[in-house]
């Protein structure tokens, strides 16, 4: 898996690296089982601190996404990622609603966002980089 960070971007780095990690399973690029660079190895590799990836990897491992041993080191979850809970669909229509109504107000229909989110969701699915 290749990790490409925007250091221009407003989002905070970890943050880029955990979203990306996250495709990377959804892509299937990323298998339950399959072993992530260190901390201090993934630093050196992308050029960051080591306590911003710490903190991404922190973060999924809370998540269910991540399993870390002190011995085998960093690993995608060998269980599988956990299935999406009644919090977690809640949490997800809060951080939708945002968006929708960022795109009401810029006159964007709901068919265009559900093609969009359809778009999106079949890419994924079929492992796709390509909008």
């Amino acid at each position: 898996m290749f990790i490409e960070l925007d250091f221009e971007s407003e989002d905070p780095i970890y943050l880029q690296l955990m979203r990306q990690i996250i495709e990377g399973i959804a892509k299937k690029e990323l298998l339950p089982g399959d072993a992530l660079p260190s901390v201090r190895s993934l630093a050196a590799d992308i050029g960051i601190n080591l306590h911003t990836v710490n903190k991404a990897y922190q973060q999924l491992k809370q998540e269910g996404f991540l399993q870390i041993h002190r011995q085998k080191g960093v690993m995608i979850h060998p269980d599988g990622i956990p299935k999406a809970t009644e919090a977690y669909k809640m949490a997800l229509e809060k951080n939708l609603r945002p968006l929708i109504a960022e795109s009401i107000c810029r006159d964007l229909k709901q068919e265009e966002f559900s093609e969009i989110c359809e778009r999106i969701f079949d890419n994924l699915m079929k492992g796709g980089d390509q909008l």
